[in-house]
């Protein structure tokens, strides 16, 4: 096969200083850069560092560069070049005007390079989760134009209409189309449309499509059970949800396999915890999703002196049918007793800012899309970091777990530690847990090498 044409609903390469997990952009990050590890169900591989080692009990880590990594202009990729992205994210701010978790994380950490092939990390505690951090880090560089689209991968960038179009053409020899063709289409509808006429051989995201896919046996498909949650903060530092027994109570309330039946067509798998099936420790924790019992709900309801109405918050979207789902969730928690009032935000930047600042009435939709157990922990529920999306759970069992598993360095006694953590949050949740949606691309028969990851990317062999 010598080209492939794909629809994406975004064609963009974003600021080297810029994390995202937009699935469009990701595929496209995928072919021209290299992160600096690659993730796989919650263990790193190599990527960029072709090997790693550690010791001081996890201390210290030292990550050696890929033997022959050379930038798509040439240049030779080094430790120092490594050093300059990093330090660029560490500086830079996010969409929403805050500033990176990583700062926060490796504010205590050394990080220098030892030779041009070697970049050494030294911490105070053990730190065995730079691993995690290192696989969302795909290392770019400026072209003369300003533009980030230089990267060490197997296709360099031949054209680039931001918004619009890319070409891609294959660097060396081995598995592939020599040249892939992305074309930027908005709308899942339209996507389908493009494929249905042969217009394009692959459509990603369809799982947007207004209305219940057909999976027609014209086309071949892709789905994947996606790392995000969609799931609602529970404002646990002040009203109904201070008490772990309301917040069992809702996650008890609400039918989530027909929640993912009914909104989502189909598309998506009920929660259990905190992180999907595919994090660390969440397949050795085993666990299945809080059973739907309204009946046990009301019991626990019953149990818990109430102030009010609920004020429920969604924006219009992100996650995908935020008001629809808000609806439905609103409709269960009135079944069990409970009186609920939706808030609706329309300015979706100005939202996560509100959460952010803790202003989110009493529960309040999100998506939490870090493919890292460790970051999920370390973000959002853990009571000594208090951080940013932090909304006041404070479980003294909880964060002794966590501090086991931040100081635990191996994998196994990582994968260990986690699957103990992520139990207990099902246990005493600090969210109503929801689903997560699964991700669908399709392709025309015959082409092959196609696949879908766990974060929606689109893989080619």
């Amino acid at each position: 096969m010598t080209d492939l044409t794909l629809a994406l609903e975004k064609v963009d390469f974003l600021p080297p200083t810029r994390v995202t997990d937009d699935t469009s952009v990701l595929t496209l990050k995928n072919l021209v850069f290299e992160p600096l590890l690659k993730w796989q169900d919650g263990f790193a591989r190599p990527g960029l560092f072709s090997g790693w080692s550690h010791a001081e009990g996890g201390r210290l880590w030292q990550f050696t560069l890929r033997e022959g990594a050379t930038f798509h202009d040439g240049k030779p990729c080094t430790a120092d070049d490594v050093l300059a992205f990093i330090d660029g994210i560490l500086q830079a701010v996010d969409t929403f005007g805050m500033k990176w978790s990583y700062a926060r994380y490796l504010a205590e950490a050394t990080i220098r390079a030892v030779s041009p092939g070697v970049v050494e990390v030294r911490n105070p505690r053990p730190f065995a989760d730079i691993l995690d951090i290192f696989s969302e880090f795909y290392i770019c560089r400026l072209d003369g134009a300003g533009r980030a689209i230089l990267g060490t991968g197997r296709y360099r960038v031949a054209e680039f209409s931001a918004g619009e179009s890319a070409v891609l053409e294959k660097v060396a020899a081995g598995s592939g189309p020599a040249r892939i063709v992305a074309r930027a289409c908005k709308s899942a509808e339209a996507r389908l449309a493009l494929l249905k006429t042969g217009e394009v051989d692959a459509a990603l995201n369809l799982e947007r499509v207004e209305q219940r896919l057909d999976f027609s046996e014209r086309f071949q498909w892709g789905r994947a059970v996606n790392t995000l949650s969609v799931m609602y903060y529970l404002n646990c530092s002040e009203g109904l949800f201070r008490d772990p027994a309301a917040r069992l109570a809702v996650n008890h309330a609400v039918d989530t396999v027909r929640l993912a039946d009914e909104i989502f067509h189909g598309l998506a798998v009920a929660s259990s915890t905190i992180v999907s099936p595919h994090h660390l420790g969440a397949r050795r924790a085993g666990l299945a999703p809080i059973p739907y019992d309204p009946d046990k709900a009301r019991r626990l309801i019953d149990g818990v002196a109430s102030a009010g109405p609920i004020r429920l918050r969604t924006p219009t979207f992100m996650p995908e049918r935020a008001p629809e789902v808000s609806r439905y969730v609103a409709d269960a928690l009135t079944a069990v007793g409970l009186t609920v009032e939706i808030e609706t935000e329309h300015d979706r930047p100005e939202y996560a800012r509100q959460i952010g600042r803790k202003e989110m009435g009493d529960m309040a939709i999100f998506d939490s899309s870090p493919h890292s157990t460790f970051r999920i922990l370390d973000d959002k529920i853990s009571s000594r970091t208090r951080a940013v999306w932090w909304q006041g759970y404070d479980d003294a069992e909880t964060e002794a777990l966590i501090a086991a598993a931040n100081a635990a360095v191996e994998d196994e006694a990582r994968e260990a530690a986690y699957a103990r953590c992520l139990t207990r949050l099902h246990d005493n949740p600090p969210w109503l847990y929801l689903v997560h949606p699964v991700d669908v691309f399709a392709a025309r028969p015959g082409i092959g090498g196609l696949a879908i990851d766990a974060k929606g990317t689109l893989t080619i062999a």
